[in-house]
């Protein structure tokens, strides 16, 4: 199942992408009011679609606006950073240290008010930060809350999975020598354009990631290369700490960051970044001034 926050007429509502279009969820009758509700119903939200989905209207996909699935989140969200091999190996050499793979996962987060739409635009403010990368990353939304999670059983507190670009301020990351300003200008973490469910993502470390800027592909890995997977993640944030359904986890991005590259690249207002995760979906944001 796809499910999606879109706008429509104004209105944004809840709603679920078939090959015909999007079904809309009528905003009263005990439907969710919203996807952290859905979430919260657990089976019995997806049961009842089942039931009744022959009576809901489909919409043309071109006549709604797809938001973030989950616009604001109530908590940060959770990141990783250097879970891929090679990603760690470009960092080592942009940053100058000897490019060992972490023995531990490299956590960081993102506040919520970073959250933004799969092709919504993408704030640039250059006196802010002249220094804006990009990251598609595998983003894991908790469906069942847990505590100290076995990694046996982690895939089953998962709701489902959405694509996610970690958009970083490289100078203000660095300035500051700590993730969390770099990583939490508003409007940096474009997600969507929808969540899959669970049951449709079969392996989950083994799904195709790209990015392009401008039409060129800068970033292609599969998630087989997580130095740190799906669910050992869960299980590793787990210890100690309760996830609670809703909460977000950025996987981690492959290399190909524009900061490591010779010359480094950064994006400039005009620049049209696309993030695509296989059996997931498709993000296109452009940078804006």
């Amino acid at each position: 199942m796809r499910l999606t926050t879109c706008a429509i007429n104004e209105e944004t509502v809840l709603g679920v992408v078939t090959a015909e279009g999007v079904q809309l969820l009528p905003a009263a009758d005990g439907w969710p009011a919203g996807m952290l509700d859905w979430i919260a119903a657990g089976q019995a939200a997806a049961e009842r679609f089942r039931r009744e989905s022959a009576s809901l209207p489909v919409t043309p996909q071109e006549r709604v606006r797809f938001c973030a699935p989950i616009p604001r989140p109530r908590k940060n969200l959770v990141c990783l950073g250097k879970n891929y091999a090679a990603h760690a190996l470009e960092l080592s050499g942009a940053e100058g240290d000897a490019g060992t793979k972490p023995r531990h996962p490299l956590v960081f987060t993102k506040a919520p008010t970073t959250v933004n739409g799969p092709y919504a635009n993408i704030p640039f403010d250059p006196a802010v930060s002249s220094e804006i990368d990009w990251e598609v990353e595998l983003a894991v939304v908790i469906g069942r809350e847990g505590k100290n999670i076995a990694r046996g059983v982690a895939l089953e507190h998962v709701f489902g999975y959405t694509v996610l670009n970690d958009i970083t301020a490289r100078d203000i990351q660095y300035r500051h020598k700590q993730f969390f300003l770099g990583k939490s200008l508003d409007g940096a973490c474009p997600m969507g354009p929808w969540i899959v469910t669970a049951d449709e993502i079969h392996d989950p470390q083994n799904l195709d990631l790209r990015c392009w800027v401008n039409g060129v592909l800068k970033q292609e890995a599969n998630t087989s290369e997580q130095l740190f997977s799906v669910a050992e993640t869960i299980s590793i944030l787990s210890q100690g700490h309760t996830l609670e359904p809703g909460d977000i986890i950025a996987t981690g991005t492959p290399s190909g960051v524009g900061f490591a590259r010779k010359p480094p690249e950064f994006l400039r207002p005009g620049d049209v970044v696309e993030c695509e995760i296989e059996g997931i979906g498709w993000m296109r944001n452009v940078i804006s001034r």
